[in-house]
C-alpha cells in the first residue's frame, strides 16, 4: 500500500475446526466499515473471504486438528487484500466443474469459487492450489460481464 493511504494489516492463524472464521471476519468488516467502505462492497468481501477461509478448513485441511490456515488482510479506503493459505495438498481451480452449467445445477461444488469470482476483482492461486489471494480494488473498471451462456 501507499503511505498516502494508510491502512490497516492483520494476520492471522486459525484452526482448522467450524466456525474459527468469525475472528477474521469481524475484525476485517469492522475495518473496512471504518475505512467506510459501501454496505454492498463489504458484503462482497465478507462472501469471498468466508468461502475462502471455510474451503481452506474444510477441503485443504480437511478439519484436521494439526493443521492450521493463515490469513492476511490489508484494508485501506479503496481496496482491500486477503490471502489464505492452508496446509492441505492443494488443488486445480480448473478442474472445478463450471455449476452454472444446466447438468451441474442442483449439483454441491464450486459455488463458492463462483462467489469469489462474482465479488473480487482479483482471485490468484498459487501453483500447489493452497493459497488464493483475493483483491477488491475500488477504482478498478468493472469487469466485463460473462458471455451470454445460451
Amino acid at each position: 500500500m501507499s503511505q498516502e493511504t494508510q491502512g490497516w494489516q492483520h494476520d492471522f492463524e486459525l484452526p482448522s475446526e467450524r466456525g474459527a472464521s468469525r475472528v477474521v471476519l469481524d475484525e476485517l468488516l469492522a475495518q473496512l466499515g471504518s475505512f467506510g467502505w459501501e454496505q454492498s462492497d463489504i458484503f462482497g468481501v465478507h462472501l469471498a473471504a468466508e468461502e475462502a477461509i471455510v474451503n481452506a478448513i474444510l477441503h485443504g485441511n480437511q478439519l484436521d486438528p494439526a493443521k492450521k490456515v493463515h490469513v492476511a488482510c490489508e484494508v485501506s479506503a479503496r481496496h482491500v487484500r486477503i490471502r489464505v493459505t492452508d496446509e492441505g495438498p492443494g488443488f486445480k481451480p480448473e478442474t472445478v466443474p463450471d455449476c452454472t452449467r444446466d447438468d451441474r445445477l442442483d449439483m454441491p461444488g464450486g459455488r463458492g469459487l463462483l462467489l469469489m469470482r462474482s465479488f473480487m476483482t482479483t482471485i490468484e492461486y498459487n501453483d500447489r492450489g493452497n493459497s488464493v489471494l483475493l483483491e477488491k480494488d475500488l477504482d478498478a473498471p468493472p469487469a466485463d460481464p460473462p458471455p451470454d451462456a445460451s
